[in-house]
């Protein structure tokens, strides 16, 4: 029945959400897609977490409409999420799509988004062309290269002339890796080794002897969220660290949700990331506060933040539409959208309809007997840099 309908084309799939009332109900379903269980369920867990939590503070209704969010575990597999999200459009009638923990399950669900005309709320993935697919699609997360610009200038100002890439094998490293490359390069460093490790079931080992045989300044590392603590645990066994290595990149690898477990080899690693548990404003102590109380102390980490700012999309949206769930004008009231999240100000850039916000540099330091990503400096309201010549 599914295959039917999206083969049919747009009018098959939009008659058959005629048929179903989809524009005439007292309830306004949201589609969560996110990897609960696998390799990545930290991401999933942490997302549900904040769209729960934003909706238990917030309340169940936006635009005189009742929201139900409707959770699917993608296991993180592409081909998955496509099923997933045909399901939710036809059978569940979502008026939004949301969560995408991998680059992959996003691409793979734009062009849903486009032919039933669903808005799709990004709140994880961050290859810098995701948004392009779909003019349904909106993000709250973040990209790589709008994260990656500070840590490369950062480098470049502080001493360090030789560095070696690691990154994750798919399009957010990729990006990662372009963006460091042509910002480090520019002014004047050298990069002797880019390595590049599959994104299932990677063994970094092998790749950290060569970066350590490069003998650079430092080693400039993207991997997904959760994989962290493997890329430094083997940075310490292969002496990396005792050879003055410097570990520095985008904030993916100390992620917030497993840094205390890193231990002490983690102290001193420099990352430039949109939010940190540690962020000092209001919003974010609040934050940090009810997320703790709410999910037996768990520590809220960049996932999160991104699954809070896209709850408070979809609400401000059907606020700015009197509860109408029409796609084009769902997404017309997302453009331009600004806000305070616990991150800091934010915006949806109306153009590209990604998110503006600031970029912070952070070191890993101990804080009251705990493992934080301390900022030092902040570049504000960063735009894609992969977007803003366009």
């Amino acid at each position: 029945m599914l295959r039917r309908l999206f083969a049919g084309g747009a009018g098959t799939l939009v008659a058959a959400l005629m048929c179903g009332g989809a524009f005439a109900q007292d309830t306004v379903k949201v589609g969560l897609i996110l990897p609960m269980t696998g390799p990545f369920a930290s991401t999933g867990r942490q997302i549900e977490a904040a769209a729960k939590l934003y909706m238990a503070q917030h309340g169940a209704m936006a635009g005189g409409k009742k929201i139900e969010l409707i959770v699917k575990d993608d296991t993180g597999v592409a081909d998955v999420t496509k099923r997933l999200a045909q399901e939710l459009v036809v059978n569940d009638k979502v008026a939004f799509l949301a969560g995408f923990g991998l680059t992959p399950t996003a691409l793979a669900t734009a062009p849903i988004a486009t032919e039933a005309k669903v808005p799709m709320i990004v709140m994880a993935a961050g290859t810098s062309i995701i948004t392009e697919r779909s003019p349904f699609i909106v993000r709250t997360s973040f990209t790589l290269p709008q994260n990656t610009l500070p840590v490369a200038e950062w480098a470049a100002k502080n001493g360090l002339k030789k560095v070696v890439t690691l990154v994750t094998d798919f399009g957010p490293g990729l990006d990662a890796e372009k963006t460091f490359t042509e910002v480090f390069t520019k002014a004047g460093g050298s990069i002797p080794e880019k390595l590049r490790v599959p994104l299932r079931n990677p063994d970094f080992a092998p790749f950290l002897q060569r970066a350590a045989d490069a003998k650079p300044d430092a080693l400039f590392v993207f991997v997904p969220s959760g994989a962290g603590s493997a890329v430094m645990k083997q940075f310490a066994e292969r002496g990396l660290n005792k050879a003055g290595i410097k570990l520095i990149g985008p904030g993916d690898v100390t992620d917030d949700d497993i840094l205390n477990d890193m231990g002490d080899v983690a102290l001193g690693t420099i990352t430039s990331m949109h939010y940190s548990a540690a962020h000092k404003s209001a919003e974010n102590q609040a934050f940090v506060a009810a997320f703790g109380k709410a999910n037996n102390g768990m520590r809220p980490n960049f996932m999160a933040v991104g699954g809070w700012d896209g709850m408070h999309l979809v609400y401000q949206a059907l606020a700015k539409t009197g509860g109408k769930t029409d796609g084009e004008a769902l997404v017309g009231a997302m453009k331009g959208m600004k806000w305070v999240s616990p991150r800091g100000p934010i915006s949806i850039d109306p153009e590209t309809r990604d998110i503006i916000q600031n970029v912070y540099m952070r070191k890993v330091e101990r804080v009251d007997g705990q493992l934080y990503n301390v900022e030092f400096a902040t570049f504000e309201a960063v735009k894609d840099p992969g977007k803003t010549k366009k």
